[in-house]
């Protein structure tokens, strides 16, 4: 299992429109050149957290910004926004196991409840930490001014 990419770059975004919002245009170009992507997959992704409610973008001159204060915007608004989970579930099991195989036919009831705890647990971490948490953390970085 690994969750995807989408979700560090979106933290990554976040992070570079608190940083440098005051004194440059945060556009896809300009979060490209931080991220090392390309910028047609930083589109993609502000228009997940656009949609998402969670930033606004400036049409023609460009720019994009938080749509509420950031210590209101949790890891877990970012995860839902930019990591769409299959059916809601973090796990997705194996199709078919084999019914005719004892483990094939019980594996279901053995785990699937203990997959819902781990995704709960790890989705109720993610609530924890807001991209205020990030900026802040940045603030105390070589380089960057705060």
């Amino acid at each position: 299992m690994q969750i995807s990419s989408r979700f560090t770059i979106a933290i990554h975004i976040f992070a570079c429109m608190e940083t440098f919002g005051k004194d440059y245009k945060i556009t896809s170009d300009f979060l490209a050149s931080s991220i090392n992507v390309n910028p047609v997959i930083i589109r993609k992704i502000l228009s997940q957290l656009k949609n998402a409610g969670l930033i606004e973008v400036a049409r023609g001159t460009g720019g994009t910004t938080a749509a509420r204060p950031i210590d209101q915007i949790t890891f877990y608004d970012v995860y839902l926004a930019v990591d769409l989970l299959e059916e809601g579930e973090l796990f997705h099991f194996h199709e078919n196991p084999n019914p005719d195989c004892p483990v094939g036919r019980n594996i279901h009831t053995v785990l699937d409840g203990k997959l819902v705890d781990i995704q709960e647990a790890m989705e109720n971490e993610m609530k924890k930490y807001t991209i205020a948490d990030v900026a802040d953390g940045l603030k105390h970085c070589p380089g960057i001014a705060g």
